[in-house]
C-alpha cells in the first residue's frame, strides 16, 4: 500500500482514505482519472492520509504467485496507467514511464521480485478481511468506515470527517453546494 501525506495538516487531524481498487478495471481507472486525481488539484490532500490498495476483486491463486503487480509509488504513473485503460490502451503502458520520466526497471524489478508477491498477499489479506467486506469497485473507505454508493462524493465524506480547526478550500465549496441542495 501506498501512503501519500503531506505536512499542512497535523497528522492526528488527517482523514484517512483507502480506496480499493482493481488494476485495469474501467470504473476503477475512470474513478481514477476523473475522481481521485482532483485532490491534487486543489488543496484537499493536505488533510488526508491517502492509501492505495490494488486488489480490489481480485481472489487468492495460491498455487500462482507470479500475478503480482508492483504499483510504482508516484500517482502521476497509475493515473497514466488507468487513463490508457479507460482509452483500451492498455497494453501501452511502458509509455507512461518515458512520457514522465521515469524509470521502467525499478517497476519490472518490483514486479519479478519476491517483494511483490509479500506486496499482493499484503493486498488481498486487507481486502479480503475488510469489514463489512467488499462488495465492488472501487471500495473507498473513510476512516474505517465503508462509503459505499456513494464514492463519487468522497470529499463531502472526508471534509465531514475532519476535525481539524481550518478547513480547506475544498472542503468550504463542498459544504456551499451540500448547503444550496438542502435548502431547495
Amino acid at each position: 500500500m501506498f501512503l501519500f501525506t503531506f505536512p499542512c495538516a497535523a497528522a492526528n487531524q488527517k482523514v484517512t482514505l483507502s480506496v480499493y481498487y482493481d488494476s485495469l478495471n474501467t470504473s476503477c481507472a475512470t474513478f481514477i482519472v476523473k475522481n481521485l486525481a482532483r485532490i491534487f488539484e486543489d488543496d484537499l490532500m493536505t488533510i488526508l492520509n491517502l492509501r492505495l490498495v490494488p486488489w480490489g476483486e481480485a481472489y487468492a491463486n495460491k498455487s500462482n504467485n507470479s500475478t503480482a503487480i508492483c504499483q510504482n509509488k508516484h500517482f502521476a504513473l497509475i493515473y497514466c496507467i488507468e487513463f490508457l485503460a479507460i482509452e483500451g490502451r492498455h497494453n501501452e503502458w511502458e509509455t507512461c514511464f518515458s512520457s514522465l520520466g521515469l524509470p521502467k526497471n525499478t517497476t519490472l524489478d518490483c514486479y519479478n521480485s519476491s517483494n511483490a508477491t509479500k506486496l499482493e498477499q499484503n493486498y488481498g489479506n486487507e481486502t479480503m478481511h475488510l469489514n463489512p467486506p467488499l462488495q465492488f469497485v472501487p471500495w473507498l473507505v473513510l476512516n474505517n468506515q465503508p462509503i459505499g454508493n456513494d464514492y463519487e462524493n468522497f470529499t463531502g465524506y472526508v471534509c465531514k470527517a475532519y476535525k481539524g480547526k481550518i478547513a480547506p478550500m475544498a472542503c468550504q465549496s463542498v459544504h456551499l453546494k451540500q448547503k444550496k441542495t438542502t435548502d431547495k
